[in-house]
């Protein structure tokens, strides 16, 4: 269902532009309105076939493809939003008739200004941000301990082996207490447990490295992704908790919405709550939901993916309507929630205002 609606917005957006575009005069006076509509129908094949052949291959030519193919449908829909800013502002050419059609090239030129930012934002390294938390139970001796998390780092088809190294090496840098996995880390198609598990196996803590799922890692797999980590040494936190040391508490659950929502398989967040000894707890969940359930169970703090930040502008607009804790700190009933932007990208290897991230924080006792 998912991959159809894409496919029909994204064949909205092509009809669009391409329509827009051959009313350009700039381009008009270089290629025929039918070259540009041509070329438009040679894009859309080439995203159409990325998405049927390139989405889930494991050889170099069709991770090519999907990767053309993913970056090619933010370039248009970057272009699309400059586009109708344009013909917002004209009311689509009744008013400035004569202007319109410039204005819209300058669009153009805007939208693929914008794409190629968007580019070099999305393949460089992801920013360490700093946090500070306070929490009450806290043992003494664990003031000052180091968390480090990340998300959504999608590793598959597009995002391997080598990007995972220079992540382990950044995570290395910190020298952290401890280590958290917040959900989709497998994309779920593309490279082979194989070829990731040594290099997950590089990631160390002295106090461990812990994770939840996320929807990726229930994409075309049963229990694949949980053995992997486990391989790995990769402790997976699934609708549990566990008393790390006296007074520290982690719990996770899976991939929440899915669940709940449907009310099937009971009530992850109480089974991951319900029990625990005193002292403070860590909750860990993909998704930015039900946090002020979580809080009212007496959580500190809950740590979370999944969003992105939006990850392109102005995507985010349209994110928060579903995740009001799109990105960065929040406090909700008096436990701290801090949401991930994502460590790696989905789809397009592209961010736009809204860098990658690996969370870095410091607790301290309240």
């Amino acid at each position: 269902m998912f991959g159809t609606v894409l496919t029909i917005a994204i064949t909205i957006m092509h009809i669009y532009v391409f329509w827009r575009a051959g009313s350009v005069p700039f381009l008009k006076r270089l290629v025929s309105r039918k070259s540009i509509y041509l070329s438009g129908l040679a894009l859309w094949s080439v995203f159409y076939l990325s998405r049927e052949f390139g989405h889930g291959g494991i050889d170099n030519i069709t991770g090519i493809l999907e990767l053309f193919g993913m970056n090619w449908m933010a370039v248009l829909f970057l272009t699309s939003v400059t586009l109708l800013i344009v013909d917002l502002i004209t009311i689509f050419g009744l008013l400035l008739p004569g202007k319109a059609p410039s204005l819209r090239g300058i669009a153009l030129a805007v939208g693929g200004l914008i794409s190629i930012i968007a580019i070099i934002q999305g393949i460089r390294p992801p920013v360490i941000d700093n946090y500070e938390v306070y929490m009450s139970g806290l043992p003494d001796k664990m003031d000052g301990m180091v968390i480090i998390a990340m998300s959504d780092l999608h590793l598959g088809s597009i995002i391997g082996e080598r990007w995972l190294a220079a992540r382990v090496d950044q995570v290395e840098k910190q020298q952290p207490d401890m280590i958290f996995l917040l959900g989709d880390i497998i994309e779920g198609h593309g490279k082979s447990d194989d070829e990731l598990l040594p290099v997950l196996r590089r990631l160390s803590a002295p106090m461990g490295i812990w994770a939840v799922l996320g929807n990726h890692e229930f994409h075309g797999r049963d229990d694949s992704g949980t053995l992997l980590f486990m391989a790995a040494g990769i402790q997976v936190l699934r609708n549990s908790w566990t008393e790390v040391m006296p007074g520290f508490i982690l719990a996770g659950v899976d991939n929440l919405s899915g669940r709940l929502r449907s009310s099937q398989g009971g009530d992850p967040i109480s089974k991951a709550l319900n029990g625990r000894p005193p002292g403070a707890t860590v909750f860990l969940s993909h998704k930015p939901l039900y946090a002020d359930r979580v809080a009212n169970a007496g959580v500190g703090l809950m740590l979370c993916g999944h969003t992105h930040g939006g990850q392109i502008w102005p995507f985010g607009y349209l994110v928060r309507r579903d995740y009001p804790l799109l990105a960065g700190k929040y406090e909700v009933n008096g436990m701290t929630v801090i949401v991930c932007r994502g460590t790696g990208t989905w789809g397009p290897r592209m961010r736009l205002w809204h860098p990658g991230e690996i969370l870095r924080i410091t607790l301290h006792v309240k």
